[in-house]
């Protein structure tokens, strides 16, 4: 059914790539166009929203089943210019301080300049505050610019100034045992699956047993990703993202994740019974949990009010919303469900 090297070596592929272009939420133009460019090249014709996401009719037969990932990611957008040149960040989406301490990011500017710094604690040296290893608090952070500045004044002459994005250095690394690190999985892995599948199904749409429609979204770390943008004639549709790893929860990297429930609520119970009984009956690497802080693009769809079937499946995600890891075994797990699931 798969091509398991072709697959792999695709989804790396792809995966260093959309980890590796910047796209905190609202800052999202230049990865829904490289992902818009990616269809064209599986010659399929994808549609951007006014919200930069991108849908894509695969144009297969029987009800439509949109399956959907989210190409935005956690960052920062400058807050404020201090007296010391240093600059204070206002969050994008929910990551916590001492994740990023020591992260080495970007600076968007306006006019299309980009400027690298390091985001550290104001107390950062261990010869100097006793205070370091301490919780820090969001105003105790800050991003320091790789340029001799001192002032205000001297970062508004390199065209910083307050709104300005900030992006987190990805580090995406591949290791020979199939590990996948990298900020970010969440959720470009679950885009990089989608687009997998994409081109599995250019070579076996005869084989597909439902109008599968592909979304990516562009909002989703704040919440209205899936909003909008999904066509009107879903009947059932799927998040693609991360599976939760952690205490009390079956996930692993290597297996696919398929959520019963999540902070909003449970999800279709016969969408979720048939995802179970089909990696069953597979024998897919799989678990199936309940993911108490976590919420999905497709929750938001149903708060719009679409009357739909939803459910939520993913590969097994280590550290989110941190320096994040997952496995390709993983991946294939989450993109052979979906083939399962499309050809039944």
């Amino acid at each position: 059914m798969l091509n398991r090297s072709e697959y792999i070596d695709y989804i790396e592929n792809i995966l260093v790539l959309l980890c590796n272009i910047p796209s905190p939420s609202g800052f999202t133009e230049s990865i829904s166009n490289e992902v818009t460019l990616q269809l064209k090249e599986l010659e399929l014709i994808p549609s951007k929203t006014l919200k930069n996401s991108v849908l894509c009719d695969t144009k297969t037969n029987g009800e439509t089943l949109t399956l959907a990932a989210h190409l935005d990611t956690l960052g920062a957008i400058v807050r404020s210019i201090k007296s010391n040149g240093r600059i204070r960040l206002s969050k994008i989406g929910g990551w916590s301080e001492n994740t990023v301490s020591g992260e080495n990011c970007l600076i968007h500017t306006y006019n299309g300049d980009v400027f690298t710094g390091t985001v550290q604690y104001t107390s950062p040296a261990v010869h100097v505050y006793k205070s370091v290893g301490d919780k820090k608090l969001e105003n105790e952070i800050e991003v320091v610019i790789d340029r001799l500045v001192k002032n205000k004044e001297d970062v508004a002459m390199l065209g910083i100034e307050n709104g300005n994005f900030i992006s987190f250095d990805p580090r995406t690394t591949i290791t020979k045992s199939g590990f996948i690190k990298s900020r970010h999985l969440d959720d470009k892995a679950g885009a990089a699956i989608l687009l997998a599948l994409a081109k599995w199904i250019q070579k076996n749409k005869t084989k597909v047993n439902k109008n599968v429609h592909l979304l990516f979204t562009t909002y989703e770390e704040v919440g209205h990703g899936g909003a909008s943008g999904v066509s009107a004639s879903t009947k059932e549709m799927i998040s693609v993202d991360m599976g939760a790893v952690g205490d009390d929860l079956l996930g692993t990297e290597e297996k696919v994740s398929i959520c019963a429930k999540d902070s909003g609520g449970p999800y279709d119970y016969s969408l979720t019974k048939s995802l179970v009984n089909i990696a069953k009956n597979g024998n897919l690497d799989y678990v199936v949990d309940v993911f108490p802080y976590y919420g999905s693009d497709v929750e938001v769809t149903l708060r719009a009010g679409y009357d739909i079937k939803h459910g939520l499946i993913g590969p097994g995600v280590f550290a989110s919303h941190g320096y994040e890891r997952t496995h390709i075994d993983g991946i294939l797990n989450t993109l052979l469900l979906l083939i399962h699931y499309i050809t039944q």
